[in-house]
């Protein structure tokens, strides 16, 4: 299994280790190398410091509340403000990641396992296999899992190929997209176990015992505090909300953007730039989402720390209008509005009827 969110190399696809040298002259280079004199990769542990304290005194001040409130219909205020902060911890568990928290892969994993593993209930092996080769291949129909076709279809030859649950719900799906979010958490939840059957899962005996500890203690709590009613309904509020708002920080990064198919494969700053779109906002956006609003920087850069996102921004953007490659930038709602369309638009050939 893939365990490397390093930048990839310009020529190959593939990661680097830090510090190895681009060639000198491919537009990432030149890129590269604005973005290394202005000091942007440098490592910001103050900042994660207070963002990693931050988080989990809310994490532990929520379920504070939880244990003082009781049985009372009250808790589902507290599944609202829950369901943000696992999304804040889904958000710091994906910044450890791409190494931009820790120096080393080893303190790198074990955070990620404690954020994301016991912290979140997601399998941060599988997370990892996944994002690594949606990092090296954004919006690939082939080589992207983020674009593979599972309940939603993603391009028109999936939607002319698709067919039992697919076919049905890629005639409606960008109407139902937000409502098939609600059932996101349960999904990272239920591949997340799957992925322990894999004989490629790394540290298999602490991803499996962090993953049932999360899921055991959550459903202890629901079901020893609150009466059976109670609990259920706090759970549905807690996960649905969880759902709607991490899928809600990934879903304008790429969808209706740039796909590529077969040996389509533009150098690395074109492949990542021209698949990506970024969100206009200010402090309130960045904190939203986590920095993903700057996901062409980003994908450039994936060990780049959140607060020096929107510097390199500048930086990227001129760049990219002088070199002569597009560079799209939205609103939040627009990026909405642009996905749906996309998946509106992709699933035509389900609404057609055949001759």
């Amino acid at each position: 299994m893939t365990t490397s969110l390093e930048t990839p190399s310009p020529t190959t696809g593939k990661a680097a280790p830090a510090g190895t040298a681009t060639p000198v002259g491919s537009d990432f280079a030149r890129l590269s190398r604005r973005i290394v004199a202005a000091g942007l990769l440098q490592r910001r542990p103050g900042y994660y410091a207070v963002r990693l304290s931050a988080v989990s005194a809310a994490f532990a001040g929520g379920w504070v509340v939880f244990f003082a409130l009781g049985d009372s219909w009250w808790q589902l205020a507290v599944a609202v403000f829950l369901a943000f902060v696992f999304g804040q911890m889904a958000l710091v568990t994906h910044d450890v990641a791409h190494m931009q928290v820790f120096r080393r892969r080893r303190p790198s994993g074990i955070g990620g396992r404690l954020f994301g593993n016991l912290g979140v209930g997601m399998s941060y092996g599988w997370w990892m296999d996944k994002h690594t080769r949606h990092h090296a291949n954004p919006n690939h129909e082939e080589l992207d899992p983020d674009v593979a076709p599972d309940i939603l279809v993603w391009s028109q030859d999936q939607a002319r190929a698709a067919k039992g649950l697919p076919r049905l719900i890629g005639r409606y799906q960008a109407q139902l997209f937000f409502s098939l979010l609600t059932l996101e958490g349960f999904n990272l939840r239920v591949a997340s176990i799957r992925a322990l059957r894999s004989p490629t899962m790394k540290h298999w005996g602490s991803e499996a015992t962090l993953l049932l500890t999360h899921i055991g203690l959550y459903l202890a709590a629901l079901f020893l505090v609150l009466s059976p009613g109670k609990a259920l309904a706090f759970l549905l509020v807690h996960q649905a909300v969880f759902g709607v708002y991490l899928g809600s920080t990934f879903a304008p990064n790429h969808k209706g953007m740039l796909t590529l198919t077969g040996d389509a494969r533009p150098d690395f700053l074109r492949r990542q730039v021209l698949t990506s779109r970024n969100i206009r906002g200010g402090v309130l956006t960045d904190f939203l989402l986590g920095g993903l609003n700057y996901q062409i920087e980003h994908h450039l850069f994936p060990s780049m720390p959140t607060p020096h996102l929107r510097r390199a921004q500048e930086i990227v953007r001129a760049y990219c209008a002088e070199i002569g490659v597009p560079y799209h930038e939205t609103g939040l709602i627009r990026s909405y509005a642009e996905a749906l369309r996309h998946l509106r638009r992709v699933g035509e050939p389900l609404r057609t009827p055949r001759a």
